[in-house]
């Protein structure tokens, strides 16, 4: 990993991942042995801050978290939206037929309106048709009034009478009586009638519903809101292509964020990038450009990168606070990813300040972002499922831990390369373990989740039940090594 250089607020820069996630951090303290901000419980130091001494928090837990990013939000009312930004949306109110469907009658092939049988004269194309008068039609075309049926252009040849004027014989295909009153003709009304619901409230939309409402008439349709997100990254350091060189890093959120986002239900309407300023911050959270009519409106979340710690150049909480905002969320006892904020500012506008490291603003994300915009977006906060943990994990007192897994023989085992500032188990894993404080013992069952991309995870309920014990042989002698396996060494 490249060394972050000083100050700068971007991915791995100091500061932002205040907790020290490292190998040497140890519960209630940094790696130095100073006491750690954030930590709830009977493991939170016991020491006051004196009058004038510095702020301290109390971080919520992570389920507290969780909770409170879902509770804190009200579903973005139903609104209109052009057919071709519905799909995926959720039907907010019936579809009904305006009128009959198709409209009028039609033709269902390229041929002849005819009235009676042949042989017809030719008339001119959309006038009224006596008896034994034909006049051409092409597929779709408005059947003009008088005609009975539409006799198809091979089943037809076009020759003469005893004057030598033209007419409309049978000939080619066709077959004795053709054509009967009614063939190749289109009703009106035939898919729908005026009034028929033609998709019900509710329905998630596919093209094909796209195309059912273009075709009764609608160039938009009502659909439940949905969080339009605005993401600000941040970092002088970061550069957006190549290798970075000694002192730079490479952008990490640029390629994922926006898609992560939109998997989670939100909508990118934006993304910026700014330096490490209080100036650059403040005007990246003051929002107060005009809109020109032709964008998309502003944002209902703005998530951040960086900036979260509390080193002098993480400006998240005074830009904040500057601009007259409370702080929901300040700091989750968990790790990685502890300095994660959840803020409301007066013109209801949310900002979600993720930590610089890429796999704790993932970590954060999943945490608070994933409940905020299910309920921005009218869906209920998602469930933890359950997996058998592939090893034993100590405890942690004072704080969860997030550990992406690989499912391996059915049982979770935390994958490799998971630091805070690492992908490359994220990358290959399955889902995340959500493991409490006090640890977890091989084969006990732990809370997890599934990642936006991967697959459900298994039911444990729907496990089938365990086979029958084989006959007993012949007693054998017990070795040191009987007993559960620990699966993870194969991940390495």
């Amino acid at each position: 990993m490249t060394p972050a250089p000083p100050g700068g607020s971007g991915p791995f820069a100091p500061g932002n991942e205040s907790d020290n996630e490292t190998g040497d951090e140890t519960a209630g303290g940094s790696a130095d042995g100073s006491p750690e901000i954030g930590l709830t419980g009977p493991e939170a130091p016991a020491e006051q801050e004196p009058e004038g001494g510095p702020h301290r928090h109390l971080a919520h837990t992570w389920d507290e978290a969780r909770q409170l990013a879902f509770d804190c939000a009200t579903p973005i009312p139903a609104a209109p939206v052009p057919l071709r930004q519905a799909l995926g949306r959720t039907l907010a109110a019936d579809v009904v037929a305006e009128g009959d469907m198709p409209h009028y009658a039609s033709s269902a092939m390229d041929g002849w309106a005819v009235n009676g049988s042949g042989p017809w004269i030719l008339a001119e194309p959309g006038q009224r048709l006596a008896p034994h008068q034909a006049s051409p039609i092409a597929t779709g075309g408005l059947v003009p009034a008088g005609a009975k049926a539409v006799l198809r252009s091979e089943s037809g040849v076009i020759g003469t009478d005893e004057d030598g004027l033209p007419v409309l014989k049978l000939g080619g295909s066709a077959k004795p009586g053709d054509p009967r009153n009614g063939d190749h003709i289109r009703k009106a009304g035939e898919e729908a009638a005026d009034g028929d619901i033609l998709i019900k409230r509710g329905t998630v939309l596919n093209p094909a519903h796209l195309a059912l409402a273009a075709l009764a008439g609608n160039d938009t349709l009502p659909v439940l809101g949905k969080a339009l997100v605005r993401l600000v990254f941040t970092g002088s350091e970061v550069v957006t292509s190549g290798t970075p060189a000694p002192g730079q890093v490479r952008d990490t959120f640029g390629p994922q964020l926006a898609a992560v986002v939109e998997m989670l239900g939100g909508i990118c309407a934006e993304e910026v990038k700014i330096g490490d300023t209080y100036a650059e911050w403040l005007t990246a959270l003051e929002d107060s450009e005009p809109v020109p009519a032709s964008t998309i409106l502003p944002a209902d979340v703005v998530i951040t990168t960086g900036g979260t710690g509390r080193s002098g150049t993480d400006h998240l909480r005074r830009s904040v606070a500057e601009l007259g905002g409370r702080l929901l969320i300040d700091g989750i006892a968990m790790r990685p990813g502890h300095p994660a904020v959840l803020a409301e500012l007066p013109d209801g506008r949310y900002i979600l300040g993720l930590p610089g490291n890429p796999l704790a603003a993932m970590m954060a994300l999943s945490t608070i972002g994933t409940p905020l915009l299910a309920a921005l977006g009218h869906a209920p906060n998602p469930p933890l499922g359950e997996v058998p943990c592939g090893s034993t994990i100590d405890a942690d007192p004072g704080r969860t831990r997030l550990m992406p897994f690989r499912l391996l023989y059915g049982m979770a085992s935390p994958a490799q390369h998971t630091g805070p500032g690492m992908m490359r188990g994220l990358a290959a894993a399955d889902g995340v373990l959500v493991v409490p404080p006090h640890g977890v013992q091989l084969g006990e069952p732990v809370p997890a989740f599934a990642l936006p991309w991967s697959a459900p995870l298994p039911d444990l309920a729907a496990a089938p039940a365990a086979p029958k014990p084989a006959a007993k042989r012949a007693a054998r002698k017990t070795g040191a090594s009987d007993g559960p396996v620990d699966w993870s060494a194969l991940l390495q």
